[in-house]
C-alpha cells in the first residue's frame, strides 16, 4: 500500500499491489485512513481475513484501517525499509543544517559556503561519492563533531540493510543502533530512534518476509511518467483509469491480434 502525486497541491491516490502478480489491483483519490477504507470495503470481510501480510510505509493512516475490525487485523504489518533508512537520512541533513546555521551566524561566511557545500558528500552513499566528494567527506572526518558523528549513526542504520544480514543480526544492529541513537545528545537523531523503536517489529518482519514496497515503489514511478506524459490529469478517475489500463491485471488484445476465425 502507497500513495502517490497526481496534481499539485497534495493531490494523492492511493494504489494497492498485489505483491505476487505485481500488478496494481486498486487505487482511490486521496491518502487517509477512509480512503483505504474503501478498498476493504470493496474487497469483503471474508478475503481481508485470507490477507497474510501488507507492506507499507511508516504513516499511521494505512496501518489503521489494516487493524480495523472486518479488515485484516490478522495480517503482519511489513514497514518498508527504505522509509527508515529515508528518516534517518533526514536527521542527518537536520544536523548538518543546524551546523551550518551556527557558521553562518557565527561570522564566518566563507566557512559557511563551504560547509553548505558538504551536504551531498554527507548524504550520498561512500560508494557514489566524486572524487571531490569524497575529499570533503575525509575533511569532515578529520574535523570530527557532531556532524561527523550523525554521517557515522546514519551510515551504520543504511548498512543494517544492505541485504545480507539475517532477521536475527538485524534485530540485533538495530536494537544497537537504536541505544547509540538515543545516547548521542542529538536531538534528530534522538526523534528518530524513537520512530525506530516504534516501528522495529515491522522493519523485522519485511526482513522476515522479504517483503517491502519496493515493487509499489517501482509501479509509482511508472504512474508518474504516465501523469507526466499526459500533461496531468483533470481529474484523479482519468488518473487512475490509466493507470490501471497500464499497471492492473488488465489484458487487452488489438484487433490484429486476434486469431482469424476461417468460415467452415
Amino acid at each position: 500500500m502507497d500513495e502517490v502525486s497526481w496534481k499539485k497541491h497534495h493531490n494523492y491516490l492511493t494504489l494497492v499491489t498485489n505483491h505476487a502478480s505485481g500488478k496494481i489491483v486498486w487505487g482511490a483519490a486521496g491518502k487517509d485512513t477512509t480512503t483505504l477504507d474503501e478498498f476493504f470495503d470493496e474487497l469483503g470481510a471474508d478475503r481481508g481475513a485470507r490477507i497474510e501480510a501488507v507492506s507499507m510505509d511508516m504513516g499511521p493512516a494505512f496501518a489503521k484501517s489494516v487493524r480495523a475490525e472486518g479488515h485484516a487485523p490478522q495480517a503482519v504489518i511489513c514497514i518498508d525499509p527504505f522509509h527508515a533508512v529515508k528518516l534517518v537520512g533526514e536527521a542527518l541533513d537536520v544536523e548538518q543544517r543546524k551546523a551550518w546555521n551556527e557558521l553562518r551566524h557565527g561570522g564566518d561566511p566563507q566557512a559557511a559556503k563551504k560547509f553548505k557545500g558538504a551536504r551531498w558528500a554527507l548524504l550520498k552513499n561512500p560508494t557514489n561519492l566524486t572524487d571531490e566528494q569524497a575529499a570533503t567527506l575525509r575533511k569532515l572526518k578529520r574535523r570530527g563533531g557532531d556532524v561527523w558523528r550523525a554521517y557515522t549513526l546514519k551510515e551504520a542504520f543504511r548498512a543494517i540493510f544492505s541485504g545480507d544480514l539475517d532477521g536475527e543480526q538485524v534485530a540485533e544492529l538495530i536494537d544497537r543502533w537504536i541505544s547509540r541513537a538515543s545516547r548521542s545528545r542529538l536531538p534528530a537523531f534522538v526523534k528518530a530512534a524513537k520512530t525506530i523503536r516504534k516501528f522495529r517489529d515491522g522493519l523485522l518482519a519485511a526482513i522476515r518476509l522479504n517483503i517491502n514496497n519496493g515493487r509499489a515503489e517501482g509501479l509509482n514511478n511508472v504512474v508518474r511518467l504516465i501523469i507526466r506524459r499526459a500533461r496531468g490529469f483533470h481529474t484523479a478517475d482519468a488518473a487512475l483509469a490509466l493507470a490501471m489500463l497500464s499497471c492492473g491485471p488488465i489484458t487487452l488484445q488489438l484487433p490484429h491480434e486476434h486469431a482469424k476465425i476461417r468460415p467452415g
